[in-house]
Protein backbone atom coordinates (compact mmCIF):
# COMPACT_ATOMS: atom_id res chain seq x y z
CA UNK A 1 0.00 0.00 0.00
CA UNK A 2 1.52 3.27 -1.13
CA UNK A 3 1.07 6.29 1.10
CA UNK A 4 1.83 9.87 0.14
CA UNK A 5 2.34 12.33 2.95
CA UNK A 6 2.44 16.06 2.16
CA UNK A 7 3.85 18.81 4.29
CA UNK A 8 4.90 22.44 4.01
CA UNK A 9 1.64 24.27 3.48
CA UNK A 10 0.67 27.33 5.45
CA UNK A 11 -0.40 30.96 5.48
CA UNK A 12 1.86 33.37 3.63
CA UNK A 13 1.67 36.82 2.13
CA UNK A 14 1.58 37.58 -1.57
CA UNK A 15 5.10 37.52 -2.98
CA UNK A 16 6.37 35.02 -0.40
CA UNK A 17 7.69 31.53 -1.11
CA UNK A 18 6.77 28.08 0.15
CA UNK A 19 8.15 24.62 -0.48
CA UNK A 20 5.81 21.68 -0.34
CA UNK A 21 7.13 18.17 0.22
CA UNK A 22 5.53 14.81 -0.43
CA UNK A 23 7.12 11.62 0.88
CA UNK A 24 6.10 8.21 -0.41
CA UNK A 25 6.14 4.92 1.45
CA UNK A 26 5.27 1.41 0.37
CA UNK A 27 6.85 1.24 -3.06
CA UNK A 28 10.16 1.98 -4.71
CA UNK A 29 9.83 5.70 -5.26
CA UNK A 30 11.84 5.76 -8.45
CA UNK A 31 9.17 3.64 -10.16
CA UNK A 32 6.47 6.27 -9.64
CA UNK A 33 5.62 9.24 -11.84
CA UNK A 34 4.76 12.08 -9.46
CA UNK A 35 2.61 15.16 -9.79
CA UNK A 36 1.03 18.03 -7.92
CA UNK A 37 -2.58 19.15 -8.31
CA UNK A 38 -4.49 21.82 -6.46
CA UNK A 39 -8.09 22.65 -5.72
CA UNK A 40 -9.41 26.04 -4.72
CA UNK A 41 -12.83 26.43 -3.05
CA UNK A 42 -15.63 26.08 -5.54
CA UNK A 43 -13.30 25.06 -8.35
CA UNK A 44 -12.28 21.81 -9.95
CA UNK A 45 -8.96 20.25 -9.12
CA UNK A 46 -6.31 21.40 -11.58
CA UNK A 47 -2.93 20.15 -12.68
CA UNK A 48 0.09 22.01 -11.34
CA UNK A 49 3.16 20.01 -12.32
CA UNK A 50 4.47 16.53 -13.04
CA UNK A 51 7.91 14.95 -12.98
CA UNK A 52 9.08 11.72 -14.56
CA UNK A 53 10.65 8.86 -12.62
CA UNK A 54 14.20 10.09 -13.12
CA UNK A 55 13.33 13.78 -13.02
CA UNK A 56 14.49 14.30 -16.57
CA UNK A 57 11.07 15.36 -17.86
CA UNK A 58 8.78 17.95 -16.31
CA UNK A 59 5.50 19.57 -17.24
CA UNK A 60 3.72 22.52 -15.66
CA UNK A 61 0.08 23.44 -15.78
CA UNK A 62 -1.09 26.45 -17.72
CA UNK A 63 -2.00 28.26 -14.49
CA UNK A 64 1.59 28.12 -13.25
CA UNK A 65 3.39 31.06 -14.79
CA UNK A 66 7.02 30.30 -14.07
CA UNK A 67 6.86 30.73 -10.31
CA UNK A 68 6.73 27.02 -9.44
CA UNK A 69 9.45 24.37 -9.64
CA UNK A 70 8.89 20.64 -9.21
CA UNK A 71 11.78 18.36 -8.27
CA UNK A 72 12.35 14.98 -6.71
CA UNK A 73 14.96 13.21 -4.63
CA UNK A 74 14.65 9.49 -5.19
CA UNK A 75 17.12 8.79 -2.40
CA UNK A 76 14.71 10.47 0.02
CA UNK A 77 11.50 9.17 -1.60
CA UNK A 78 10.31 12.75 -1.82
CA UNK A 79 8.94 15.13 -4.41
CA UNK A 80 8.99 18.88 -3.90
CA UNK A 81 7.08 21.87 -5.17
CA UNK A 82 8.93 25.14 -4.74
CA UNK A 83 6.50 28.03 -5.05
CA UNK A 84 7.92 31.52 -5.43
CA UNK A 85 6.23 34.89 -5.75
CA UNK A 86 2.94 33.45 -4.57
CA UNK A 87 -0.26 35.18 -5.63
CA UNK A 88 -3.69 35.30 -4.07
CA UNK A 89 -5.01 32.96 -6.76
CA UNK A 90 -2.49 30.30 -5.69
CA UNK A 91 -4.51 29.70 -2.54
CA UNK A 92 -5.76 26.11 -2.62
CA UNK A 93 -5.39 22.67 -1.18
CA UNK A 94 -2.37 21.09 -2.84
CA UNK A 95 -2.30 17.36 -3.44
CA UNK A 96 0.56 15.20 -4.51
CA UNK A 97 -0.24 12.23 -6.71
CA UNK A 98 1.62 9.28 -8.13
CA UNK A 99 1.28 6.45 -10.57
CA UNK A 100 3.36 3.37 -11.25
CA UNK A 101 1.87 3.03 -14.73
CA UNK A 102 4.09 3.03 -17.77
CA UNK A 103 2.46 6.18 -19.08
CA UNK A 104 3.44 7.88 -22.26
CA UNK A 105 5.06 10.93 -20.75
CA UNK A 106 3.14 13.64 -22.58
CA UNK A 107 1.40 16.68 -21.16
CA UNK A 108 -2.17 15.58 -21.80
CA UNK A 109 -1.44 12.23 -20.12
CA UNK A 110 0.35 13.39 -16.99
CA UNK A 111 -2.04 16.31 -16.51
CA UNK A 112 -5.04 13.97 -16.26
CA UNK A 113 -5.83 13.23 -12.62
CA UNK A 114 -7.57 9.95 -13.36
CA UNK A 115 -4.21 8.52 -14.43
CA UNK A 116 -2.95 8.68 -10.84
CA UNK A 117 -3.65 5.91 -8.33
CA UNK A 118 -1.95 7.34 -5.30
CA UNK A 119 -3.03 10.57 -3.60
CA UNK A 120 -1.94 12.44 -0.53
CA UNK A 121 -4.35 13.96 1.97
CA UNK A 122 -3.68 17.49 0.78
CA UNK A 123 -1.99 20.48 2.36
CA UNK A 124 -3.56 23.94 2.56
CA UNK A 125 -1.78 26.92 1.07
CA UNK A 126 -3.31 30.29 1.81
CA UNK A 127 -1.91 33.47 0.30
CA UNK A 128 -3.02 36.74 1.84
CA UNK A 129 -2.61 40.30 0.59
Amino acid sequence: QVQLIESGGGLVQAGDSLRLSCTATGRTFSTIIMAWFRQAPGKEREFVASISRTGSSIYYGDSVNGGFTISRDNAKDTVYLQMDNLKLEDSAVYYCAGTPQQLVYQYWVVATETNYEYWGQGTQVTVSS
